[in-house]
């Protein structure tokens, strides 16, 4: 397949990455923590399609880790980088089991389990994610402004969850990981997106 269109294909996976975990995020995963039990129990469809916008998030992660791979075979850190790529779609993958039991709990307590296991895990993926990234803003030649952007929403991801899991009180500064996590994340990944599909693949000396 030609770099360009290898480049468009691997730019929108990952925007359909970016509004499925939106929607399982913001208007699923929030809702089951606020109500619990309203939300397994009146809105089970919400939480089912919910699940599935996971899913699909973890199917294209894929897609794009292909995508990157084909894109920048030639770097001597690629395979690596993709590697951790899949590490965190795979860890992803197994976190979303526990969702369904979610559906089948019957007390706020057991819902909120299952959360909790899906967010840990996830957590843990991100870890690897985070190592991804960093390889990534190595990898790409330009724009260079991404790669730095890219790099340091790697950084923010392993500290992130380290800090999850090294400082017992952690509520009290989730805020401001989060902004930390936030801001390059989305300011890296969603420009990255955008520039592989107006730019990506025009020029054999980008890859």
């Amino acid at each position: 397949m030609e770099p360009r269109r290898l480049s468009i294909i691997t730019g929108l996976s990952y925007w359909i990455i970016f509004f499925a975990a939106i929607f399982a995020n913001f208007f699923v995963l929030e809702a089951i923590v606020e109500s619990p039990l309203e939300t397994v129990q009146s809105n089970a469809s919400i939480v089912r399609f919910g699940i599935l916008a996971f899913l699909i998030t973890v199917v294209f992660d894929v897609v794009v880790a292909w995508g990157l791979y084909k894109l920048y075979q030639r770097n001597l850190w690629t395979g690596l980088s993709i590697s951790f790529r899949m590490m965190h779609a795979a860890i992803m993958g197994v976190a979303i089991f526990a969702l369904p039991f979610a559906l089948k709990s019957t007390t706020e307590t057991e819902i909120l389990i299952q959360v909790d296991i899906f967010n840990t895990i996830w957590l843990i993926g991100l870890f690897f994610f985070g190592i991804h990234l960093i390889l990534l803003g190595l990898i790409i030649r330009k724009p260079l402004i991404i790669a730095w952007f890219l790099t340091i929403a790697g950084i923010m991801y392993m500290v992130d969850t380290s800090a999850h899991f090294l400082i017992s009180n952690y509520s009290d500064y989730q805020s401001i990981f989060l902004i930390l996590v936030a801001i390059p994340s989305i300011i890296g990944e969603m420009s990255f997106a955008i520039w592989l599909i107006l730019k990506g693949g025009k020029s054999s000396t980008e890859i």
